[in-house]
């Protein structure tokens, strides 16, 4: 496979990640970071460095405005939940050797 097709596939597969999370409002962030350790704000961080990384001026706002497909303060409003004591001990738990 060539270096383009691996990049449009690899594309691709991002925005179907970011299009299936637009769908799954019913997941919250936290649970995501309790199963897998990355959230849809680490995604659109990664979005952002890897802007960055390119010379293309982005902050954190911007960056999750493209991922959430709206103002991030208006996508929390909408679907962001407040977290539960378990969400929060079990985030605890999952990330208490991070730093």
């Amino acid at each position: 496979m060539d270096d383009q097709t691996k990049l449009e596939l690899e594309a691709a597969a991002f925005r179907t990640l970011r299009d299936h999370l637009a769908k799954r409002t019913d997941v919250q962030n936290i649970d995501m970071m309790n199963l897998t350790g990355f959230c849809r704000n680490c995604l659109s961080r990664w979005y952002q460095e890897a802007a960055n990384a390119r010379g293309i001026e982005m902050d954190k706002m911007e960056a999750r405005e493209i991922f959430y497909g709206m103002p991030f303060d208006q996508w929390k409003a909408q679907n962001q939940t407040d977290a539960s004591d378990a969400q929060k001990a079990a985030f605890e738990i999952a990330h208490k050797d991070a730093t």
